[in-house]
């Protein structure tokens, strides 16, 4: 399992820091829309 990973992780190299960055900026967005109305 560990070998699929890894060859998934060779092969999609390009995207996979494009993809990181994206859920980054989407928890960031769910954080600040659950404390969004704690400062209104």
């Amino acid at each position: 399992m560990l070998d699929r990973i890894r060859t998934a992780a060779t092969r999609s190299g390009d995207t996979l820091l494009a993809d990181a960055l994206g859920a980054a900026a989407l928890m960031i967005t769910l954080v600040a829309g659950l404390h969004l109305p704690a400062l209104l």
